[in-house]
């Protein structure tokens, strides 16, 4: 069996996931309240309504050969704790998350929201590759921090 060569590291993914359930009004300020109507049907109910959510969170790098770790998983679990978990569990996220106040809560912005509340809690920003939320267990959202000019 061979030893990992110091002066070439293996780059590896790893992916943490983290449950929270929130409530939310699909509602575009964007648009007028027929055209919310329209768009979201029932999603768009003036009450809102609610889901168990599910984040996949993936980085990618180098394996330090001294560790043996990309990045220490108790650091990563604070990360969630404070990018996740204190902004949006047990939440409505259109009433209690300010950025949802200006940017419907679909689960495309929920991903966004994740990525731009994760690099900036995190020491280590460049190694978040990639923020994967599920709404319900038929379908999610992944973002890998990738944006357009219009």
């Amino acid at each position: 069996m061979t030893t990992i060569n110091h002066n070439k590291k293996p780059v590896v993914q790893i992916t943490r996931i983290q449950k929270f359930s929130a409530a939310h009004r699909l509602h575009s300020p964007h648009l007028t309240d027929e055209e919310n109507k329209t768009l979201f049907g029932k999603c768009n109910h003036p009450n809102g309504h609610g889901h168990n959510y599910k984040a996949e969170i993936t980085l990618r790098g180098p394996v330090d050969p001294r560790s043996g770790m990309l990045c220490n998983i108790a650091d990563l679990k604070i990360w969630i704790e404070e990018a996740i978990m204190k902004p949006m569990d047990h939440k409505h996220l259109d009433m209690d998350v300010e950025w949802f106040k200006t940017n419907p809560s679909t689960m495309e912005n929920i991903a966004v929201f994740v990525w731009q509340q994760l690099t900036s809690v995190m020491t280590m920003p460049e190694l978040l590759q990639g923020v994967k939320i599920w709404e319900t267990d038929n379908h999610f959202a992944i973002y890998k921090g990738e944006v357009v000019t219009s």
